[in-house]
């Protein structure tokens, strides 16, 4: 998944944004509110973590920016402001979650799994197609009961096509929500963790459940025989 992460605090970014990227996620830094809303307005996110003490625009103001036309993005304020009316007027103004600095690593990750569950619609932790599931708070995989090891990429991938299960997802737009934004789309990367990923699948017994739609992109489906 593909967060943009908007804190002016270059340190705290760089820890936070190194963080989320080894537990999976494509993340994309702003430093200040315009530039926020401008890589909000450029590329497609699967949510923002905003901090309020921003430059040139104020954090809440980039909130109510979005609000005006985007009431389904998922926003996690993360923000030293951290009195009872700061916390309310976040909530109230259209955030999804709101924590304090300074806070537990831990924690951020699994308030962001559960907002992504929720934009989802996915009730719990474990994603299903056939025989193959997918622990999103474990980061882990598995073939019926057999393990299948992957890369964080070749997880990204994953996650995002059983997401999508039964979707057409095309490459850029899988390139979109698992690499951050200065990927070279032109670049051989993506069509090595494909690759990759299918074979790992196929040696696990999982063979046909990616399959490809030409010139459109690619599929989740389970195979009749998996179904359950």
């Amino acid at each position: 998944m593909k967060l943009l992460l908007v804190e002016d605090d270059l340190l705290l970014s760089k820890n936070v944004a190194r963080g989320l990227g080894l537990m999976g996620y494509a993340v994309d830094c702003a430093y200040d509110g315009e530039e926020a809303l401008y890589m909000y307005e450029l590329n497609d996110y699967d949510l923002m973590i905003l901090d309020l003490n921003l430059p040139v625009l104020d954090g809440m103001e980039v909130l109510l920016r979005i609000r005006e036309n985007d009431k389904d993005f998922r926003i996690l304020i993360l923000s030293a402001r951290n009195t009872l009316e700061d916390k309310i007027d976040g909530l109230d103004n259209g955030s999804n979650d709101y924590l304090t600095k300074p806070f537990e690593f831990l924690e951020l990750e699994a308030r962001i799994r559960s907002l992504l569950r929720r934009s989802f619609t996915t009730r719990d932790t474990a994603l299903h197609c056939g025989r193959l599931k997918m622990d999103t708070a474990g980061h882990k995989v598995w073939y019926d009961q057999t393990p299948v090891e992957l890369t964080k990429k070749e997880y990204a991938l994953l996650e995002y096509l059983m997401v999508h299960t039964g979707r057409v997802v095309s490459a850029e737009e899988l390139i979109e929500h698992a690499w951050d934004s200065d990927t070279d789309l032109f670049s051989n990367s993506f069509r090595f963790h494909i690759h990759s990923l299918r074979k790992k699948l196929d040696n696990a017994g999982a063979a046909q459940y990616i399959v490809t739609q030409r010139g459109q992109g690619y599929c989740l489906q389970c195979p009749k025989e998996d179904k359950t």
